[in-house]
C-alpha cells in the first residue's frame, strides 16, 4: 500500500465492523488523524487546569476483582496526575495519600463532549468517518487516561460494538469470547446499566471458587499508539495499562441487536433496584457500580422498560416492512 493510502476505504472498514465476530486490529487508519497528538501533555494544556475524577486502585493483585466500588476516587487537574506518575513525592494535593509505587489511577468513561463542552472544536480532531460512520467524532466518543496498573475488571458491555484508539501508552486487552460466558462467572452485582461483571480477577484467577474459569480461552492483545481495536458485540474484555502513561479514546457503535438489550437491561434494572430497596441501606452502596447516580423508583423503571419494549417492536415493525417492500 501506498504512503498515506489507507488499507480499507470507508464502505469496507464498516462492512468488517458491522460483521465480524472476532476481535480485530486496525493497522494504518488513522496516520492523519489530529487526535494522534492527544497524549496526556496536550490534554493538559487543553483542559487548563480543568478538574476531572480519578479512580484510583492498588497495584497488588488479589483474588477478588478491584471493582468500582472497591476503589477510592480524587478529583484533580491533569496535571496533579501527571506529576504524581512520575513518582515525584507528593506531600499535599489530591494524590498526597496515594503512594505512587502502591497505586494506579485512571480517569475513565470521560465523555468528551463533557470534558471539552466549551471547546467542540476539538470533536474534529477523531474522525469515525474513516470506519463508515460519517458524522461521528469526538461528541460520541469517550477518552481515558490512566497509570502503569490501572485497569477495568473483566466484563461484557450489553450494547453495540466498540472500536479503540490507543494514543498514548500500551494498553493489554485479555478477550473472551461470548460462547465463554459460563465460564467467565456472570454477575449483575456492582450493578452498571449496559456492563456485565465476571466474578472471576481474571489477573490472578480464584480457580478453587471458579474452577470453570480454566475453560476460558482468552485473545491476548496488546495495544500500541495508531492501532484501533474492535471489540464485537458481547464479546467478554479484561484491560490494563502496562505502560507509564496510557491515553485511549473509543465509541460504542449502535447495532440493531441493541433494541432487544435495551429490553433486557430494563427488567435487570427494575429487578436490581427492587431487590436494593429492600436491603439494609448501610450496604446497599455495594449494590450499584459509581456510574450509576441513584437507584431509580419502580414507576420510573417500568416507563423505561416501556419505552424499550416500544422501540424493539418497532424496529421489528420496520424491518417486517422493509421485507415486504422488497419482495413486492
Amino acid at each position: 500500500i501506498g504512503e498515506g493510502v489507507k488499507p480499507f476505504p470507508p464502505e469496507n472498514a464498516k462492512e468488517i465492523v458491522m460483521s465480524l465476530q472476532q476481535p480485530v486490529v486496525f493497522c494504518n487508519m488513522v496516520s492523519d488523524w489530529p487526535a494522534l497528538r492527544w497524549n496526556a501533555e496536550y490534554l493538559s494544556a487543553l483542559l487548563g487546569g480543568r478538574i476531572i475524577q480519578f479512580r484510583l486502585g492498588l497495584k497488588a493483585v488479589d483474588l477478588v476483582p478491584q471493582f468500582e466500588t472497591r476503589c477510592s476516587y480524587v478529583k484533580a487537574t491533569l496535571e496533579e496526575f501527571l506529576a504524581w506518575s512520575c513518582g515525584q513525592p507528593c506531600l499535599s494535593g489530591p494524590f498526597s495519600c496515594y503512594e505512587y509505587s502502591k497505586y494506579w489511577a485512571y480517569a475513565d468513561y470521560k465523555y468528551i463532549a463533557r470534558v471539552f463542552e466549551d471547546k467542540p472544536e476539538v470533536f474534529q480532531d477523531i474522525r469515525w468517518s474513516d470506519f463508515g460512520f460519517p458524522g461521528r467524532s469526538g461528541r460520541e466518543s469517550t477518552l481515558w487516561i490512566g497509570s502503569e496498573g490501572a485497569n477495568t475488571p473483566c466484563h461484557l458491555d450489553s450494547y453495540g460494538c466498540n472500536l479503540v484508539l490507543q494514543v498514548q501508552g500500551r494498553k493489554r486487552w485479555h478477550l473472551f469470547p461470548p460462547g465463554d460466558t459460563h465460564f467467565l462467572y456472570p454477575t449483575r452485582i456492582p450493578y452498571e446499566e449496559s456492563s456485565v461483571f465476571s466474578k472471576v480477577n481474571i489477573a490472578n484467577p480464584d480457580l478453587k471458587r471458579f474452577p470453570e474459569f480454566r475453560n476460558a480461552t482468552a485473545r491476548v492483545v496488546t495495544l500500541s499508539p495508531g492501532q484501533v481495536l474492535l471489540v464485537p458485540r458481547h464479546w467478554w474484555h479484561y484491560v490494563e495499562s502496562i505502560d507509564p502513561i496510557t491515553v485511549s479514546i473509543n465509541s460504542w457503535i449502535e447495532l440493531d441487536a441493541d433494541h432487544e438489550a435495551r429490553v433486557e437491561e430494563a427488567i435487570t434494572r427494575m429487578l436490581v433496584c427492587a431487590i436494593k430497596s429492600a436491603e439494609n441501606p448501610c450496604e446497599g452502596d455495594l449494590w450499584l457500580n459509581p456510574t450509576e447516580v441513584e437507584a431509580t423508583s419502580h414507576e420510573t423503571n417500568l416507563q423505561y422498560l416501556n419505552k424499550a419494549v416500544a422501540a424493539y417492536f418497532q424496529c421489528l415493525k420496520a424491518s417486517v416492512s422493509e421485507q415486504a417492500w422488497s419482495s413486492s
